[in-house]
């Protein structure tokens, strides 16, 4: 159960009946947004348990002052059996304490179903349907394995889809493959110069324009085992297509053994090639469609601000009504040689998602895309006739540092530092949880040294060891009570009612956040949310802990007292079922050792 869902609702009954007994007007129904009613963890926890700013979000319209209102509905509160007091704060703000023999009730909760606490149903329509969610993330150019800076967007895009699954979406992770470019032109004459060398010949420095890594090397062996030297007496126009179909497959090969080695899988590989086949007809259709609302005219654009870029022109050109849905400026849909623009192409692939059925859309991009935003979020809109939505998400440059010094380069690359190089050397876990441990859009240091660390000062080791740690627990009590394991009967039944210390109260409070916390992250499409909640409810577990060894009455097992010691270890139990629950949505192990 979400309690601040359950509050949301006491708090919505005691308007219902503020507003039947005359206290607020009927016009609030009608005036009032009551998605803007919060109710949440006060900021400072000395205040209290919970706390709602609904007198400041009614007092307005009801022409009331806010903290008058705010005594009203307070009175109403504290009739709650299980409020123990309901105090006025601030402007208008109430805060809630509620009595100590609620918060055993979160363990019963999440005994009764370790894996299914805290899932939402933010993602299921009113009929309880999971709404299809279609996530496209890494999309890196199939040009060679994936680099740190891919990094990031792949695992943001891992957890963030993990997520919106856990709270009631039917998701499909979707990679596009960039794959109509110029840049596979390069590669195929990049791969072109390998099956010369792998033919034998001497072909020196790798010219200047061409991909160097020897990563093409293997992608060089293959073309000769497949063509012998037969390339070699073609024309471009006929040896192109060829190399760059088989360096497409060879390098679309490399990504997803980067990928799986991270623990990443995709469920669609769409190819931008197929919106270009038969003369561009996906993207002629798209900009046809556009035309019949209305959305695209023959115009010209005003020159950017600041220096003009060298491949501006001053023409008439097939523009796209982009400022009637939010954007800048309006679009240019085709070149001067009658191509269409990278964005038509965009365009067309964003319809092709929402003819198949997906109205929730994220597309998760590199730092380097942010002006990307404003666009594609007005083409969807225009294709959908606002029955869509998109959410952009930026992820920042990764930062890698060894004991503070910045690397900037790998052995095995020469050019730059690979995903495989980063995972070979600290692992897959380590990597997965440090890029959630800031926001998406927020630069990222990642140190080599201190992600392998030992210590409170490194986030992963410290969830996990907790983690460890209820088991370790789980392994000293099955020595005195044979048969205690966290599917027990005796935990799902245990009394829990002298759990009174406030260190174990903190526990049960930390834990009741978990649906809480869930749901605001997925709304706000935040996994790095999980990954803070994780490491405080670590934190309070290891300080609970510690306190045991100096405070021998606080210690887990208490050989003279069966009782306090089953319901001690089952708060236990619940704490590690919400730690597995978590890390298992960021995508990392929950170990029951450490070594």
């Amino acid at each position: 159960m979400d309690l601040f869902v359950l509050f949301k609702d006491h708090v919505q009954s005691v308007i219902d009946d503020l507003i039947k007994g005359d206290v607020l007007p009927q016009s609030v129904l009608v005036d009032v947004n009551f998605n803007a009613v919060n109710v949440e963890p006060p900021r400072d926890a000395a205040h209290g348990d919970l706390s709602t700013n609904a007198a400041m979000v009614l007092a307005k319209p009801a022409k009331m002052n806010p903290r008058a209102l705010a005594e009203q509905i307070s009175l109403k509160l504290a009739e709650i059996d299980i409020v123990k007091s309901a105090e006025v704060a601030g402007p208008g703000f109430i805060n809630l304490r509620l009595e100590d023999s609620y918060w055993p009730q979160v363990i019963r909760d999440i005994l009764a179903d370790p894996v299914g606490f805290g899932q939402s149903d933010i993602g299921k329509d009113e009929n309880g349907v999971s709404q299809k969610l279609n996530i496209e993330y890494v999309s890196a150019n199939p040009t060679g394995p994936m680099h740190v800076g891919h990094c990031r967007g792949a695992v943001f895009g891992d957890a963030l889809a993990r997520l919106l699954e856990f709270a009631g979406f039917d998701v499909s992770r979707e990679y596009y493959i960039n794959d109509a470019g110029a840049q596979v032109d390069v590669l195929a004459r990049s791969a072109l110069l390998r099956y010369r060398e792998a033919l034998g010949e001497e072909i020196g420095e790798i010219p200047e324009g061409l991909y160097p890594g020897d990563y093409l090397v293997p992608l060089g062996e293959t073309l000769k085992e497949i063509y012998g030297d037969a390339l070699l007496s073609m024309e471009e126009d006929e040896w192109l297509p060829l190399v760059k179909q088989e360096a497409i497959e060879g390098m679309m090969g490399l990504i997803r053994e980067d990928l799986a080695a991270l623990n990443i899988h995709h469920d669609v590989f769409f190819s931008e090639k197929t919106l270009h086949e038969d003369q561009g007809a996906k993207i002629k259709a798209a900009i046809e469609f556009l035309r019949e609302q209305g959305h695209i005219y023959r115009g010209r654009l005003d020159p950017p601000k600041g220096k003009l870029p060298e491949d501006w022109e001053d023409r008439e050109q097939t523009l796209f009504r982009a400022t009637d849905f939010g954007d800048d400026v309006d679009r240019a849909l085709e070149k001067s040689d009658g191509s269409y623009t990278y964005f038509a192409a965009d365009i067309a692939y964003h319809k092709d998602k929402y003819d198949r059925g997906f109205s929730h859309q994220i597309d998760v991009l590199g730092a380097d895309h942010g002006g990307y935003i404003k666009r594609l979020k007005a083409a969807l809109k225009a294709i959908s006739a606002g029955d869509a939505e998109l959410d952009v998400r930026i992820c920042q440059l990764v930062k890698l540092l060894r004991d503070g010094t910045e690397v900037k380069m790998s052995k095995r690359a020469g050019t730059f530092v690979t995903l495989r190089d980063v995972v070979n050397e600290v692992g897959v876990d380590p990597v997965r949880f440090m890029m959630l441990m800031r926001k998406n859009d927020a630069s990222l240091d990642f140190d080599f040294a201190k992600v392998t660390e030992q210590s409170k000062d490194n986030p992963v080791f410290y969830v996990q060891y907790g983690h460890a740690r209820v088991h370790s627990i789980f392994r000293q009590a099955q020595e005195v009570m044979p048969g205690i394991d966290p599917a027990s009967e005796k935990l799902k039944t245990a009394s829990l009612n002298n759990l009174v210390d406030e260190g174990e109260l903190g526990l049960m409070r930390r834990l009741a956040q978990y649906p809480r916390v869930i749901a605001s992250a997925a709304s706000a499409h935040e996994p790095h949310r999980i990954a803070f909640y994780l490491y405080e409810l670590a934190s309070e577990l290891h300080s609970f802990w510690a306190r045991g060894k100096v405070a021998p009455h606080l210690r887990i097992i208490q050989e003279d007292d069966w009782e306090l010691t089953i319901n001690r270890i089952a708060l236990i139990s619940a704490i590690g079922a919400i730690l597995k629950s978590g890390l298992s949505i960021l995508g990392v192990s929950a170990p029951q050792e450490m070594r």
